[in-house]
């Protein structure tokens, strides 16, 4: 793996500590600095760069949390990169950027609609998701997808618009089993306005004994709604479905047994929730 002289340090030394990404950004957090997963992995990478004054930071906490010497990453850092304000720099820098989580905060997800369908292997074999947006700022046109799927090393879903978007840069990290996309919207929607897209997420990976039976999305922010929906295929009923729910700031899930419909589905309903995890489980 290749890189520069800070993401190839940050690397050994998260490598040395034994400590992974997301216990290093607790870490982080238990010194008052948010970074996400996302961000740490493109810095030890080399993909990307810690610029703003909250990343450098975030490096010097890093030094403290591995263990290092004072300046032992920051002295590392190549210079910021030049920023200038005319539309070619910016849409030049726009596509040289990797796609981080943090970006596209002038939008807002006040709806998601997942129906998560269950074939008769008892793979999954699809998530069809229909989202709202509203925008808090002029110009919005794209919102960041971002996906994790069990394990390193399987395959990406495949991800086919719907409606009323298309896809734009896609980003596939194997090895931490993290996909990003850009949804691109029809037109760019204004302050206070809303606009509704509609995906798929085909899976390739066959399933097994040990195949994860149950279906989360990690909320980043809080949601005002969230509806999932899970449909099992002929063959594919389970003996018992619960949701769950698992806040940012608390160890354990609540959970509540859920009854199969007439339709062989089942649905969970979370209003005002968030930062966390919600979703069903079966067995």
């Amino acid at each position: 793996m290749g890189g520069t002289a800070f993401s190839s340090a940050l690397r050994g030394a998260i490598s040395t500590s034994g400590l992974g990404l997301d216990r290093i950004q607790a870490r982080l957090q238990e010194h008052g600095i948010t970074v996400s997963v996302t961000a740490l992995s493109y810095w030890q990478s080399g993909k990307r760069q810690p610029e703003r004054q909250s990343s450098i930071s975030a490096v010097r906490a890093l030094e403290q949390i591995l263990e290092l010497p004072s300046g032992a990453l920051l002295g590392l850092l190549p210079p910021p990169r030049p920023r200038g304000t005319s539309s070619s720099r910016r849409r030049a820098e726009d596509t040289a950027r990797p796609l981080t989580l943090d970006a596209h905060s002038g939008i807002t997800l006040v709806g998601l609609h997942d129906r998560c369908e269950i074939s008769a292997d008892g793979g999954q074999s699809a998530v069809t998701a229909t989202a709202v947006f509203k925008a808090g700022a002029d110009g919005q046109d794209r919102w960041l997808l971002a996906y994790r799927q069990d394990g390193s090393g399987e395959r990406a879903p495949a991800l086919k618009p719907l409606r009323n978007c298309s896809i734009g840069r896609v980003e596939v990290d194997a090895d931490a089993g993290l996909t990003l996309a850009e949804l691109l919207f029809g037109h760019p929607i204004d302050t206070g306005e809303t606009y509704l897209v509609e995906y798929t997420l085909r899976y390739h990976h066959a399933p097994g004994p040990e195949s994860r039976k149950a279906h989360f999305r990690e909320f980043w922010h809080p949601i005002p709604e969230y509806l999932l929906e899970v449909h099992f295929g002929m063959g594919a009923t389970p003996s018992q479905c619960w949701q769950y729910a698992r806040p940012e700031d608390t160890e354990e899930a609540e959970s509540r047994a859920l009854k199969i419909d007439e339709g062989n589905s089942v649905h969970a309903i979370a209003l005002d929730f968030g930062p966390g995890v919600f979703g069903i489980g079966w067995a």
